[in-house]
C-alpha cells in the first residue's frame, strides 16, 4: 500500500504479553497451531512446533523468527511507551507523543495494546514493609530466579497461579497458596508433536485456517451444539471419561456435533 509504518513497544523486543510473562509453567492454554499467525503460508510451511501446547520460550523463538523472516524489528522503537494518541479534527490525522518527548503524526493508529498491556498494583496494607522478594507474574525477570529452601507464597489462582504453583511447588522449601475465590482446572496432558502429524497439518494448513475462520470458538478446538441431556446417563459418563483421558480444551466439548 506504500505506507510508511512506525510502531511503538514498550518492551525491548517483540512478544507481546510474552515478552513480559516469562513466569514459570507460563504456556498457551490453547492448541499451538490455533495460537499461531495464518496471514502467511510460507512461515505456516518453514516453522514448526514442538508442543501440542507451546511453552513461553518456544512462543518467544517463533516471533523472533517471524519478526526476523519479514524483517519486522526495522518498523519499531522498542522500550518506548505511547503517552498519548489524540486525533487532530481539524487535520484529519493523529497526534502521538511518547514518554521520549517525541511526536508523530499519522493518517492511521493502531492501538494494539491489549487488556494486560499494564499490570495492577498489588493492594495489600503493610506491603512496603515486606522484607522478601516480591515478584509479578506479569513482569518476571528475564534470568532465572531460583526458589530452592525459600518460602513462597503465591497469591491468586488464575490459570497463571495454577501454572506458577505447579512449576515452583518442586524447588520451594515451602509453598503457600492464597486463594479468595477457587477456580478450576482440566489437565492439559501436553504430548510432543510427531513428526508425521506436523507433516499432516502442514499439508492440510489451508483448509484448518478456513475452519478455524467460521468456526464459533476461532480455531480448531473442540466444540459442540449437542445438548448434554440429549443422550443417556451411560453416554454421557462415557463421553466425559473420554474427554478427560484426552485433557486440554476436550471438556469443553465432549459430545459429538
Amino acid at each position: 500500500m506504500g505506507l510508511k509504518i512506525q510502531a511503538f513497544e514498550a518492551g525491548g523486543d517483540v512478544g507481546g504479553v510474552w515478552y513480559w510473562n516469562r513466569y514459570p509453567g507460563a504456556r498457551v492454554d490453547l492448541p499451538s497451531i490455533d495460537y499461531s499467525f495464518s496471514f502467511s503460508p510460507e512461515i505456516e510451511q518453514e516453522w514448526t512446533w514442538s508442543e501440542q501446547f507451546a511453552a513461553q520460550p518456544e512462543l518467544m523463538r517463533y516471533f523472533h523468527f517471524v519478526a526476523e523472516r519479514l524483517d519486522l524489528r526495522k518498523h519499531y522503537q522498542f522500550n518506548t511507551r505511547v503517552e498519548s494518541a489524540r486525533w487532530d479534527e481539524a487535520r484529519q490525522l493523529w497526534v502521538v507523543r511518547t514518554n521520549r518527548g517525541e511526536c508523530y503524526e499519522a493518517r492511521y493508529c493502531i492501538m494494539a495494546t491489549g487488556p494486560l498491556s499494564v499490570p495492577k498494583e498489588p493492594e495489600i496494607d503493610g506491603i512496603a514493609r515486606f522484607g522478601g522478594q516480591i515478584l509479578r507474574a506479569a513482569r518476571w525477570p528475564h534470568e532465572p530466579v531460583d526458589f530452592s529452601g525459600k518460602r513462597v507464597g503465591v497469591i491468586g489462582t488464575g490459570s497463571t497461579g495454577i501454572q506458577i504453583v505447579q512449576e515452583v511447588g518442586k524447588q520451594a522449601c515451602e509453598l503457600f497458596v492464597f486463594q479468595r475465590t477457587p477456580s478450576f482446572t482440566m489437565p492439559m496432558r501436553n504430548v510432543p508433536l510427531e513428526p508425521e502429524y506436523v507433516a499432516e497439518v502442514k499439508r492440510h494448513y489451508a483448509g484448518i485456517r478456513e475452519l478455524a475462520r467460521n468456526s464459533n470458538v476461532g480455531g480448531v478446538r473442540p466444540q459442540s451444539s449437542r445438548p448434554f441431556f440429549s443422550v443417556t446417563p451411560a453416554q454421557r459418563q462415557a463421553l466425559l471419561e473420554d474427554a478427560w483421558l484426552q485433557g486440554g480444551l476436550a471438556m469443553l466439548a465432549p459430545l459429538p456435533t
